[in-house]
């Protein structure tokens, strides 16, 4: 016959059994350290893919601009909800008299700036 008691168990009591194994004060210690790790984790990522993202629109726009507007005096990228290209970045080209002109949709992720193509005479 088989039984479900275990024998090394046999009139064991827990002590304390009410009693938790931390205090109020350590756990909630436990708590702010691990936020505070968390945080130092995730946020250092957010800001270099924000500041990369960033430079590479700036860079592709201003290779983009000249190629699309020759007379343009400067460029401008910058990350829109509701652009004329949709959700992402956009990349305007700024004439003489600071006038936006849109130039081209960059994306939610820019990609690098290509040199923009010429025909090669044979």
């Amino acid at each position: 016959m088989m039984s479900d008691e275990h024998p090394e168990l046999s009139g064991y009591e827990p002590q304390d059994a009410d009693r938790p194994l931390r205090g109020r004060r350590a756990l909630t210690l436990m708590r702010i350290v691990v936020v505070l790790g968390l945080v130092a984790l995730i946020v250092p990522g957010i800001l270099t893919t924000a500041r990369v993202a960033t430079t590479t629109a700036e860079n592709t726009c201003r290779v983009a601009t000249p190629h699309f507007y020759p007379y343009s005096v400067g460029s401008d990228a910058r990350f829109e909800l509701t652009g004329p290209g949709g959700l992402g970045w956009q990349c305007y080209a700024l004439d003489r008299n600071e006038r936006e002109t849109y130039v081209i949709p960059l994306g939610i992720i820019p990609s690098a700036p290509r040199a923009p193509e010429t025909s090669i005479p044979t």
